[in-house]
């Protein structure tokens, strides 16, 4: 991945974000060294070290970031395709198919990153954990708009097909597991 010239001119912390966002995501946390995020983002060992202690601390607000900006997308996805809260509830399966059909579409970062990192004590694994709680409040939060019975049950149901479907997607890099979540989602939801 070559540098280009306005990636040169961002300050060294967002080089250094952006280097590490797409090494991170496209090649796993384990994977990526701190030498080849240094060389890739163009910024001597010392900035990097100046801006993050450590490379767990860059997983972590690389997760961060992460999280801002997916929650922000896929909120703003939903809401824009219903305006229902219960169809809201099966418009999360249609953003989630327009997200696997992006061409460098390799999965959760979140779900990727606390399989590699498997200490729950780690700063990047608890911002995984983290993300998971927020996915889980907006889809209660549409649960209880939707005046859906049982909403802490349903919402954790709709959760579990949201992240398998992510999971399946992934594997067979296939958007089409959307679908199948949507369609188990809809019986759900008119269960309830």
């Amino acid at each position: 991945m070559a540098r280009s010239k306005s990636a040169a001119k961002l300050p060294a912390r967002d080089r250094i974000m952006k280097a590490a966002a797409d090494l991170f995501y496209q090649e796993g946390v384990q994977n990526v060294g701190i030498d080849r995020i240094i060389a890739e983002s163009g910024v001597a060992k010392m900035s990097l070290y100046n801006h993050f202690k450590s490379k767990d601390a860059l997983i972590a607000a690389w997760l961060q970031q992460r999280d801002a900006n997916w929650r922000e997308w896929f909120q703003k996805t939903v809401e824009k395709q219903a305006t229902d809260p219960a169809e809201r509830l099966l418009a999360m399966f249609d953003a989630l198919e327009a997200w696997f059909s992006q061409p460098d579409f390799r999965g959760c970062a979140f779900i990727n990153a606390a399989v590699e990192l498997v200490d729950p004590e780690h700063p990047g694994y608890q911002v995984a954990l983290e993300h998971q709680q927020a996915i889980y409040d907006y889809i209660l939060k549409l649960v209880k708009a939707a005046a859906i019975a049982n909403p802490e049950v349903v919402a954790e149901q709709l959760l579990l097909l949201l992240e398998g479907a992510i999971v399946v997607a992934m594997m067979r890099r296939s958007p089409a597991a959307a679908a199948p979540a949507k369609a188990a989602a809809t019986r759900l939801i008119q269960a309830a």
